[in-house]
């Protein structure tokens, strides 16, 4: 089975894809806000998604990496307007000191690719 790597620097892939499964880059956002940097967070995963061949209706897993858990409810409000019903995939959330003092979420996606 090949795999198959798109944006591409020496550094890491943006999207990786192996067979039906597509792995994408820790995904960090625009934004003052903790909900502006998700929304632009998710805009970016739903673009490299699209890209790869698939969707947020396909999402088997999505790792959220927070600079403060106090952000919690916060960061959720817009997630659970972007995540289909039904469609939930197996999600964990941690705080982890992010790349830079202004990224306040990360979002790492494991999708499956749309038949």
């Amino acid at each position: 089975m090949t795999i198959a790597r798109s944006h591409t620097t020496q550094r890491m892939s943006q999207i990786v894809r192996h067979g039906d499964t597509i792995y994408l880059a820790g995904q960090v956002g625009d934004g003052a806000s903790v909900a502006d940097q998700t929304r632009s967070c998710l805009n970016k995963v739903d673009a490299l998604l699209a890209e790869a061949g698939s969707d947020r209706d396909h999402l088997l897993q999505v790792i959220i990496w927070m600079a403060d858990m106090a952000d919690f409810h916060e960061m959720n409000a817009v997630w659970d307007d972007w995540v289909p019903a039904g469609q939930a995939p197996a999600r964990a959330t941690g705080e982890a000191r992010l790349a830079t003092l202004q990224f306040k979420v990360e979002i790492i996606v494991i999708a499956a690719a749309k038949s």
